[in-house]
Protein backbone atom coordinates (compact mmCIF):
# COMPACT_ATOMS: atom_id res chain seq x y z
CA UNK A 1 0.00 0.00 0.00
CA UNK A 2 1.38 3.59 -0.78
CA UNK A 3 2.87 5.43 2.39
CA UNK A 4 0.62 8.34 0.80
CA UNK A 5 -2.67 7.25 0.68
CA UNK A 6 -4.91 7.92 4.23
CA UNK A 7 -4.55 6.04 6.83
CA UNK A 8 -7.36 3.71 8.55
CA UNK A 9 -9.63 5.88 10.64
CA UNK A 10 -9.11 3.95 13.57
CA UNK A 11 -5.01 4.95 13.60
CA UNK A 12 -5.74 8.62 12.91
CA UNK A 13 -6.24 11.37 15.86
CA UNK A 14 -9.83 12.65 14.72
CA UNK A 15 -8.25 15.74 15.41
CA UNK A 16 -4.85 16.81 15.14
CA UNK A 17 -4.99 20.30 15.76
CA UNK A 18 -5.73 19.23 18.78
CA UNK A 19 -2.48 18.04 19.77
CA UNK A 20 -0.09 20.20 18.10
CA UNK A 21 -1.99 23.40 18.60
CA UNK A 22 -4.23 22.68 22.00
CA UNK A 23 -5.78 26.77 21.94
CA UNK A 24 -5.60 27.03 18.49
CA UNK A 25 -8.32 28.89 16.46
CA UNK A 26 -9.42 28.18 12.83
CA UNK A 27 -6.93 28.28 10.45
CA UNK A 28 -6.27 30.57 8.10
CA UNK A 29 -5.48 30.25 4.40
CA UNK A 30 -3.78 31.86 1.44
CA UNK A 31 -4.37 30.74 -1.81
CA UNK A 32 -1.85 31.07 -4.84
CA UNK A 33 -1.71 30.10 -8.39
CA UNK A 34 1.30 29.15 -9.91
CA UNK A 35 2.17 29.09 -13.45
CA UNK A 36 5.00 26.56 -15.08
CA UNK A 37 7.05 27.35 -18.17
CA UNK A 38 6.05 24.13 -19.36
CA UNK A 39 4.33 20.76 -18.94
CA UNK A 40 5.63 19.43 -15.36
CA UNK A 41 5.17 15.52 -15.73
CA UNK A 42 4.06 12.79 -18.50
CA UNK A 43 0.78 12.85 -16.55
CA UNK A 44 -0.57 16.30 -16.28
CA UNK A 45 -1.52 18.99 -19.06
CA UNK A 46 -2.05 21.55 -16.96
CA UNK A 47 0.08 24.68 -16.76
CA UNK A 48 -1.86 26.16 -13.67
CA UNK A 49 -1.32 25.11 -10.50
CA UNK A 50 -3.74 26.17 -7.32
CA UNK A 51 -3.11 25.77 -3.85
CA UNK A 52 -3.03 27.32 -0.31
CA UNK A 53 -0.13 28.25 2.64
CA UNK A 54 -1.98 27.81 5.83
CA UNK A 55 -1.04 30.25 8.80
CA UNK A 56 -2.54 28.39 12.29
CA UNK A 57 -1.68 30.14 15.61
CA UNK A 58 1.64 31.85 13.58
CA UNK A 59 3.06 28.74 11.75
CA UNK A 60 3.12 28.58 8.36
CA UNK A 61 2.51 25.53 5.55
CA UNK A 62 1.63 24.69 2.23
CA UNK A 63 -1.36 22.53 0.87
CA UNK A 64 -0.70 21.94 -3.11
CA UNK A 65 -2.26 18.99 -4.23
CA UNK A 66 -1.56 16.39 -7.12
CA UNK A 67 -5.27 15.39 -8.00
CA UNK A 68 -3.25 13.34 -10.79
CA UNK A 69 -1.14 11.70 -8.19
CA UNK A 70 -4.08 10.70 -5.61
CA UNK A 71 -4.00 13.49 -3.67
CA UNK A 72 -8.00 15.13 -3.01
CA UNK A 73 -8.58 18.53 -5.06
CA UNK A 74 -7.55 21.69 -2.94
CA UNK A 75 -11.38 22.19 -2.49
CA UNK A 76 -11.38 18.98 -0.83
CA UNK A 77 -8.22 19.38 1.42
CA UNK A 78 -9.34 22.60 2.94
CA UNK A 79 -12.24 20.94 3.77
CA UNK A 80 -10.34 18.44 5.48
CA UNK A 81 -8.00 20.68 7.03
CA UNK A 82 -11.54 22.05 8.36
CA UNK A 83 -12.48 18.48 9.47
CA UNK A 84 -10.58 15.49 10.05
CA UNK A 85 -7.07 15.90 8.91
CA UNK A 86 -7.28 12.52 6.77
CA UNK A 87 -4.83 13.45 4.03
CA UNK A 88 -1.19 13.28 4.27
CA UNK A 89 -0.85 16.39 1.86
CA UNK A 90 -2.66 18.39 4.57
CA UNK A 91 -1.57 16.75 7.72
CA UNK A 92 1.75 17.20 6.72
CA UNK A 93 1.24 20.99 6.19
CA UNK A 94 0.01 21.24 9.84
CA UNK A 95 3.43 19.24 10.49
CA UNK A 96 5.30 22.04 9.01
CA UNK A 97 3.08 24.49 10.31
CA UNK A 98 4.11 22.85 13.75
CA UNK A 99 8.04 23.08 13.00
CA UNK A 100 7.81 26.86 11.79
CA UNK A 101 5.78 28.08 14.23
CA UNK A 102 8.00 26.96 17.30
CA UNK A 103 11.10 28.43 15.30
CA UNK A 104 9.47 31.76 15.01
CA UNK A 105 8.25 31.57 18.73
CA UNK A 106 12.25 31.75 19.68
CA UNK A 107 12.27 34.22 16.63
CA UNK A 108 15.19 31.56 15.15
CA UNK A 109 15.52 30.05 11.42
CA UNK A 110 14.71 26.81 11.16
CA UNK A 111 17.99 26.61 8.73
CA UNK A 112 20.50 27.82 11.47
CA UNK A 113 23.68 25.53 11.58
CA UNK A 114 21.65 23.18 8.89
CA UNK A 115 23.45 21.96 5.75
CA UNK A 116 20.97 21.23 2.83
CA UNK A 117 22.33 18.89 0.56
CA UNK A 118 23.03 20.11 -2.79
CA UNK A 119 19.90 19.32 -6.02
CA UNK A 120 19.96 17.81 -9.33
CA UNK A 121 18.39 20.20 -11.86
CA UNK A 122 15.53 19.62 -12.94
CA UNK A 123 13.80 19.63 -16.53
CA UNK A 124 10.40 19.43 -17.67
CA UNK A 125 11.27 18.82 -21.23
CA UNK A 126 13.70 17.97 -23.57
CA UNK A 127 15.86 21.24 -24.12
CA UNK A 128 19.32 21.36 -24.98
CA UNK A 129 19.78 25.05 -24.07
CA UNK A 130 18.48 24.28 -20.61
CA UNK A 131 21.00 21.65 -20.36
CA UNK A 132 23.93 23.94 -20.94
CA UNK A 133 22.30 26.50 -18.27
CA UNK A 134 22.13 23.81 -16.16
CA UNK A 135 26.29 22.40 -16.64
CA UNK A 136 27.17 26.20 -16.47
CA UNK A 137 25.40 26.62 -12.73
CA UNK A 138 27.47 23.44 -11.59
CA UNK A 139 24.41 20.67 -12.05
CA UNK A 140 25.95 17.47 -12.39
CA UNK A 141 22.75 15.47 -12.21
CA UNK A 142 20.03 16.32 -14.04
CA UNK A 143 16.55 14.79 -14.08
CA UNK A 144 14.29 14.66 -17.01
CA UNK A 145 10.77 13.83 -17.31
CA UNK A 146 9.70 11.36 -19.36
CA UNK A 147 6.80 9.52 -20.76
CA UNK A 148 5.40 12.16 -23.03
CA UNK A 149 7.01 10.91 -26.05
CA UNK A 150 9.39 7.92 -25.66
CA UNK A 151 11.26 7.86 -29.29
CA UNK A 152 12.06 12.14 -29.47
CA UNK A 153 13.67 11.20 -25.49
CA UNK A 154 15.61 8.34 -26.51
CA UNK A 155 16.81 10.25 -29.30
CA UNK A 156 17.64 13.51 -26.36
CA UNK A 157 19.27 11.08 -24.35
CA UNK A 158 21.96 10.02 -26.95
CA UNK A 159 22.33 13.73 -27.80
CA UNK A 160 22.85 15.01 -24.22
CA UNK A 161 24.89 12.17 -23.36
CA UNK A 162 27.75 12.68 -26.69
CA UNK A 163 27.46 16.73 -25.69
CA UNK A 164 27.83 16.76 -21.65
CA UNK A 165 29.48 13.61 -20.83
CA UNK A 166 30.00 14.64 -17.29
CA UNK A 167 26.44 14.75 -16.52
CA UNK A 168 24.27 12.04 -14.79
CA UNK A 169 20.70 11.42 -15.65
CA UNK A 170 17.86 10.92 -13.37
CA UNK A 171 14.62 9.78 -15.58
CA UNK A 172 11.24 10.11 -13.96
CA UNK A 173 8.44 8.38 -16.37
CA UNK A 174 5.63 8.79 -13.14
CA UNK A 175 4.79 5.08 -14.03
CA UNK A 176 3.70 6.57 -17.32
CA UNK A 177 4.92 2.81 -19.06
CA UNK A 178 3.71 -0.57 -18.77
CA UNK A 179 6.26 -2.65 -17.61
CA UNK A 180 6.55 -4.10 -21.11
CA UNK A 181 7.02 -0.94 -22.72
CA UNK A 182 9.72 0.12 -19.94
CA UNK A 183 11.72 -3.21 -20.59
CA UNK A 184 11.42 -2.63 -24.38
CA UNK A 185 12.69 1.32 -23.84
CA UNK A 186 15.39 0.62 -21.32
CA UNK A 187 16.78 -2.46 -23.21
CA UNK A 188 16.58 -0.16 -26.41
CA UNK A 189 19.38 2.47 -25.40
CA UNK A 190 22.87 2.15 -26.33
CA UNK A 191 25.27 0.95 -23.71
CA UNK A 192 27.05 4.60 -23.37
CA UNK A 193 23.72 5.75 -22.61
CA UNK A 194 22.55 3.62 -19.71
CA UNK A 195 26.33 4.24 -18.25
CA UNK A 196 25.22 7.96 -18.07
CA UNK A 197 22.01 7.34 -16.40
CA UNK A 198 21.89 7.42 -12.45
CA UNK A 199 18.66 5.77 -11.62
CA UNK A 200 15.44 5.82 -13.11
CA UNK A 201 12.56 6.98 -11.46
CA UNK A 202 8.74 4.57 -11.33
CA UNK A 203 9.04 3.55 -15.15
CA UNK A 204 5.52 1.41 -14.26
CA UNK A 205 3.87 0.56 -11.37
CA UNK A 206 6.03 -1.27 -8.71
CA UNK A 207 6.35 -4.61 -8.53
CA UNK A 208 8.74 -6.65 -6.77
CA UNK A 209 8.96 -9.06 -9.01
CA UNK A 210 8.99 -6.94 -12.21
CA UNK A 211 11.42 -4.32 -10.77
CA UNK A 212 13.99 -6.87 -9.69
CA UNK A 213 13.57 -8.33 -13.48
CA UNK A 214 13.81 -5.22 -15.09
CA UNK A 215 17.20 -4.54 -12.46
CA UNK A 216 18.34 -7.91 -14.28
CA UNK A 217 17.76 -7.69 -17.82
CA UNK A 218 19.00 -3.74 -18.06
CA UNK A 219 21.45 -3.37 -14.89
CA UNK A 220 19.69 -0.05 -14.23
CA UNK A 221 19.36 1.54 -10.82
CA UNK A 222 15.20 2.07 -9.68
CA UNK A 223 13.69 4.82 -7.48
CA UNK A 224 10.47 4.19 -5.79
CA UNK A 225 7.90 7.54 -5.53
CA UNK A 226 4.34 6.84 -5.93
CA UNK A 227 4.30 3.57 -3.95
CA UNK A 228 6.93 4.60 -2.06
CA UNK A 229 7.01 2.70 1.61
CA UNK A 230 8.30 0.27 4.31
CA UNK A 231 7.64 -2.47 2.21
CA UNK A 232 9.66 -1.03 -1.51
CA UNK A 233 12.35 -3.60 -1.40
CA UNK A 234 12.99 -4.02 -4.90
CA UNK A 235 14.02 -0.28 -5.80
CA UNK A 236 17.55 0.71 -5.15
CA UNK A 237 16.56 4.17 -4.38
CA UNK A 238 13.65 5.24 -2.20
CA UNK A 239 11.94 8.76 -2.98
CA UNK A 240 10.64 11.22 -0.14
CA UNK A 241 8.89 14.29 -0.90
CA UNK A 242 8.34 15.83 2.82
CA UNK A 243 5.04 17.45 0.91
CA UNK A 244 3.33 14.07 1.56
CA UNK A 245 5.43 11.97 3.42
CA UNK A 246 7.18 11.22 6.64
CA UNK A 247 11.09 11.54 5.79
CA UNK A 248 12.28 9.30 8.89
CA UNK A 249 9.75 6.23 8.57
CA UNK A 250 10.95 5.94 4.57
CA UNK A 251 14.67 7.06 6.20
CA UNK A 252 14.94 4.11 8.84
CA UNK A 253 13.25 1.64 5.69
CA UNK A 254 16.01 2.73 3.14
CA UNK A 255 18.88 2.04 5.71
CA UNK A 256 17.41 -1.37 6.11
CA UNK A 257 17.45 -1.82 2.75
CA UNK A 258 20.20 -0.26 2.04
CA UNK A 259 18.67 2.09 -0.37
CA UNK A 260 19.68 5.65 -1.23
CA UNK A 261 17.54 8.26 -0.25
CA UNK A 262 16.84 11.28 -2.65
CA UNK A 263 14.32 13.81 -0.74
CA UNK A 264 12.64 16.47 -3.64
CA UNK A 265 9.86 19.11 -3.93
CA UNK A 266 6.84 18.58 -4.50
CA UNK A 267 6.76 20.54 -7.51
CA UNK A 268 4.88 23.24 -5.14
CA UNK A 269 5.22 26.77 -3.97
CA UNK A 270 8.41 27.86 -3.09
CA UNK A 271 7.46 27.92 0.78
CA UNK A 272 6.82 23.91 0.07
CA UNK A 273 9.81 23.76 -1.41
CA UNK A 274 11.97 25.36 1.73
CA UNK A 275 10.41 22.74 3.82
CA UNK A 276 11.26 20.16 2.25
CA UNK A 277 14.90 21.53 2.03
CA UNK A 278 14.75 21.62 5.90
CA UNK A 279 13.30 17.93 6.18
CA UNK A 280 16.29 17.31 3.81
CA UNK A 281 19.11 18.64 5.96
CA UNK A 282 17.30 17.02 9.18
CA UNK A 283 17.41 13.57 7.62
CA UNK A 284 20.45 13.82 6.90
CA UNK A 285 21.75 15.05 10.65
CA UNK A 286 20.06 12.10 12.18
CA UNK A 287 20.93 9.35 9.51
CA UNK A 288 24.64 10.99 8.27
CA UNK A 289 25.36 9.74 4.71
CA UNK A 290 22.25 7.90 4.09
CA UNK A 291 21.11 11.17 1.83
CA UNK A 292 22.03 11.93 -1.75
CA UNK A 293 21.87 14.39 -4.10
CA UNK A 294 18.14 15.36 -3.73
CA UNK A 295 15.26 17.57 -5.93
CA UNK A 296 15.18 20.69 -3.86
CA UNK A 297 15.72 23.23 -6.47
CA UNK A 298 12.60 23.37 -8.48
CA UNK A 299 11.24 26.73 -8.74
CA UNK A 300 12.81 27.97 -11.86
CA UNK A 301 10.12 25.47 -13.21
CA UNK A 302 7.27 28.17 -13.01
CA UNK A 303 6.87 31.97 -13.94
CA UNK A 304 8.91 33.68 -11.56
CA UNK A 305 7.48 36.03 -8.69
CA UNK A 306 8.64 37.53 -4.98
CA UNK A 307 8.75 33.96 -3.23
CA UNK A 308 10.55 32.18 -6.27
CA UNK A 309 13.26 35.43 -6.26
CA UNK A 310 13.65 35.01 -2.62
CA UNK A 311 15.27 31.73 -3.63
CA UNK A 312 17.91 32.70 -5.03
CA UNK A 313 19.59 31.89 -8.43
CA UNK A 314 18.95 28.07 -9.96
CA UNK A 315 22.15 26.11 -8.63
CA UNK A 316 22.70 23.00 -6.67
CA UNK A 317 23.02 24.78 -3.85
CA UNK A 318 19.92 25.41 -1.98
CA UNK A 319 19.49 29.34 -0.37
CA UNK A 320 17.60 29.76 2.86
CA UNK A 321 14.57 32.80 2.78
CA UNK A 322 15.47 35.11 5.16
CA UNK A 323 13.48 35.41 8.09
CA UNK A 324 12.42 33.21 11.30
CA UNK A 325 11.19 29.66 11.02
CA UNK A 326 11.07 28.66 7.07
CA UNK A 327 11.39 32.03 6.11
CA UNK A 328 9.94 34.52 3.80
CA UNK A 329 8.22 37.03 6.63
CA UNK A 330 7.29 39.76 4.82
CA UNK A 331 6.21 37.82 1.97
CA UNK A 332 3.74 36.43 3.82
CA UNK A 333 2.65 39.07 5.98
CA UNK A 334 1.68 41.13 3.07
CA UNK A 335 -0.66 37.92 1.97
CA UNK A 336 -4.73 38.51 1.98
CA UNK A 337 -5.11 35.99 4.78
CA UNK A 338 -9.00 34.81 5.63
CA UNK A 339 -10.34 32.94 8.05
CA UNK A 340 -11.27 29.22 7.26
CA UNK A 341 -14.80 28.83 7.53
Amino acid sequence: MSSRLPAPLDTVNSNPLATIFPTSEKPMVARYRLRTRGYLNAISNRREFEGALIQIDGGYGCIHPWPELGDPTLEKCLADLAGAQRWPVVRRAIRCAEYDRAARNYEGSLFEEMEVPTSHASLAKNDLPTVALAAEAGFTLVKLKCGRDLAAEATFLKTVSAEFPALKWRLDFNESMTSEQAMEFLLALSDSVRAAIDFVEDPCPYSESIWKDLRKKTRLKFAVDREASPTSSAAQVMIIKPAVDEPFLLGESALSYQQRVVLTSYMDHPFGQAFAAWEAARLELQFPGLVGICGLQTHHLFEPDAFTEALGPWSPIFTPPHGTGIGFDDLLDDLPWTRLY
